[in-house]
């Protein structure tokens, strides 16, 4: 796989105008309401042999927009256009003109085939096929077609409309650009696609089935609730309250019933998953106390069992190990990965437990190589080659892409092992998907910061190691701004020598509304590199102001604005090509900028906001402005992030955020 980044990719397939589901049971629907939502002119055609099962799929996705509506996630608009061009039959003649069809029925592979063989029956010749199958392997499933190269399997996680990961098969008879062109389409519409080979399961799904099957095989020592409140300091949900939500007992038994058949009676599912239709758990906010000695013997089997899968998955090669970690935070909300955890628990940690395991459970995969191997590879950023330019890809999807020290270790090592190189003329920075560049920084450290002025202070210039390595980098770096940019997000895109953006791209510096002030540049660098824009950064700072793509062309910071998604990574190659032999310079003496306006004390949303923090920007940007070097204006900056972490006002925000509420800084000044 040469791209990582599946946006670059540049198929010759255009996005479908029709896609048909067959199966509108259990995920059907779920799988139909993404695609509608994500293309608003969709046509959609539901098959399934039961007429009521139709009803049931048209009403359910009906609730979804009712649903949506109510929260403010859909408009008006958008709830329209889900709404119409919703086909229902019982009548595989429906598929004669649909672009893509997709199969979502009972997990049984002679079933599966007939169902495949009606479809190439009635679908034109250029067509897609594909199988939403969990465990059932591509080359079981299509080769008995005429034409099997233009099928795979794309797997969806439950509930497939929230959840993005979808797995892409990568098996030998797909054609070679099936596979690029169904990564593209999931990236294009909100999805985060995963390639992995075509082994029973896949790649996910042996984390989590052999996950809960282990769980079911403890419950002579431990009851549901003590089992999934000791999974808890692993993942959000334990794996018995997930398998009621997802009425999933019988996908356990299927999945690893395919499983023992191939690769060992060591995989056989519990034989109290045909016993029991719904577990007596407790929900994730009220786990149950274990004893300590109970509570090892879970922790052990779990991570037994999680570690045992993990290194046979990266052994085997089933998927990547960037991909594996990524997944499991996101279809399963592992709290981290698991070679992260890996990572954590330390080599010898990790081998007493896969041993243990091995001793209580002959059979399991152990490693074919030091643990330390395993963990070497980056987990937040993408890297490609294009045209001689390193492609870097902010991706932590969950997050926004927003940055922590991990994120900006992994930048900064690209950087550093390549500007000299001359085989690469420069960089360039983008986010993930077609949403966010990067939400800023993350908020985790910010508690442990406040009250304490110099660590705050410190916090803030190791932040600023990647910023201020931009500043003085041989090569040029452009910042593609994808989708918005927040913050620390803002700030690491205006220390890049040019920045390139969407259309859609947006801007904002919302550190105000938590009652801190941004402490890596952003009270230095704007006004340094476009002094007469200084009053549109003042209401930025002051006040949360956006900025648009376009307001951002228009006063010079931005260098282009695309249209067409597909066209930010080549416009910010051009970019760099003009940029080759010039130097980037921040002006370094004192720069005269426009003075504060008389301040109102609320955000351009109407929000209260705290004076205090409102002064200590206002001052910090003034004397950074007046300070007779670059570095002196930075630490101006670090500093009066370090005043605003002794504030109430930030105690006070930093709190809302955690407890998701409005802050009140009419109690705080």
């Amino acid at each position: 796989m040469s791209i990582q980044n599946p946006i670059l990719l540049a198929p010759d397939r255009k996005m479908p105008k029709s896609i048909a589901i067959i199966g509108a049971g259990t995920i059907g629907p779920d799988i139909g309401y993404y695609l509608k939502s994500a293309l608003k002119d969709l046509t959609l055609v539901l098959i399934d042999i039961n007429p009521d099962a139709l009803i049931k799929a048209v009403e359910r996705i009906d609730a979804y927009v009712e649903k949506g509506l109510k929260r403010g996630k859909l408009t008006e608009e958008q709830a329209a256009a889900v709404r119409q061009n919703l086909v229902t039959s019982t009548d595989y003649a429906a598929l004669s003109d649909c672009d893509w069809v997709l199969e979502a029925a009972t997990e049984d592979l002679a079933l599966k085939r007939n169902i495949f063989s009606q479809i190439e029956a009635h679908v034109r010749p250029d067509a897609l096929i594909t199988s939403n199958t969990s465990s059932l392997p591509a080359t079981w499933l299509f080769s008995h077609l005429d034409h099997p190269g233009r099928a795979t399997v794309t797997h969806f996680f439950a509930p497939a409309f929230q959840n993005p990961v979808v797995e892409v098969i990568d098996w030998k008879g797909a054609d070679p650009d099936l596979g690029n062109y169904l990564r593209w389409f999931f990236a294009m519409t909100g999805k985060v696609p995963m390639v992995t080979t075509d082994a029973v399961c896949f790649m996910l799904d042996r984390i989590f089935d052999n996950w809960c099957n282990e769980a079911a095989l403890m419950l002579d020592i431990a009851s549901p609730a003590e089992i999934d409140s000791v999974a808890m300091e692993l993942v959000h949900a334990g794996p018995f309250f997930v398998l009621n939500f997802a009425n999933g007992n019988p996908i356990i038994v299927e999945t690893n019933r395919v499983q023992a058949a191939e690769e060992g009676d060591h995989y056989t599912p519990a034989a109290i998953f045909n016993e029991v239709d719904k577990w007596d758990t407790n929900p994730p906010a009220s786990p149950c106390d274990v004893a300590p000695d109970v509570a090892a013997t879970i922790r052990d089997r779990l991570l037994g069992i999680l570690f045992s899968q993990t290194v046979d998955i990266m052994d085997r090669r089933i998927g990547s190990a960037a991909d594996f970690d990524l997944g499991c935070r996101l279809a399963f909300a592992f709290k981290k990965g698991p070679l992260e955890l890996m990572k954590d628990y330390g080599e010898a940690e990790v081998m007493r437990i896969l041993q243990k395991f091995a001793d209580y459970k002959p059979g399991m995969p152990q490693p074919k190589k030091p643990i330390s191997e395993y963990l070497d590879f980056h987990r937040n950023i993408l890297v490609d080659d294009v045209d001689g330019a390193k492609v870097i890809t902010l991706r932590r999807p969950e997050a926004m892409n927003a940055l922590h020290d991990q994120m900006t270790d992994e930048i900064l090592s690209v950087i550093t092992k390549y500007e000299n190189n001359p085989d690469v003329k420069g960089f360039v920075i983008t986010g993930y998907g077609n949403q966010a560049f990067c939400a800023g920084a993350d908020i985790g450290k910010f508690p442990s910061l406040l009250g304490n002025r110099a660590e705050s202070i410190d916090y803030a210039a190791r932040c600023s190691r990647l910023l201020v390595h931009l500043d003085n980098c041989p090569k040029p770096v452009v910042a593609a701004l994808n989708g918005l940019a927040l913050g620390g997000g803002l700030e690491l895109a205006t220390r890049c020598h040019a920045l390139v953006a969407r259309e859609e791209a947006w801007m904002q510096l919302p550190e105000v509304t938590l009652g801190i002030v941004p402490g890596i540049g952003a009270m230095v660098i704007p006004y340094r590199r476009w002094p007469q824009a200084a009053g549109i950064f003042n209401h930025m700072l002051t006040r949360a102001e956006k900025l648009t793509a376009k307001q951002g062309y228009e006063i010079g910071m931005i260098s282009t604005i695309v249209s067409d998604p597909q066209d930010l990574i080549p416009a910010a190659i051009r970019q760099l090509d003009i940029l080759q032999g010039s130097r980037h310079e921040i002006a370094s003496g004192p720069v005269h900028i426009a003075g504060f306006e008389r301040s109102d004390g609320t955000s351009v949303t109407g929000q209260v906001l705290s004076g205090k923090i409102i002064a200590i920007i206002e001052k910090a940007v003034g004397k950074a402005a007046a300070a007779p070097s670059l570095e002196d204006a930075l630490d101006v900056g670090y500093g009066a992030f370090g005043d605003s972490a002794c504030t109430a006002a930030a105690r006070e925000g930093i709190s809302a955020f955690q407890e998701r509420r409005k802050p009140d800084f009419e109690k705080t000044g």
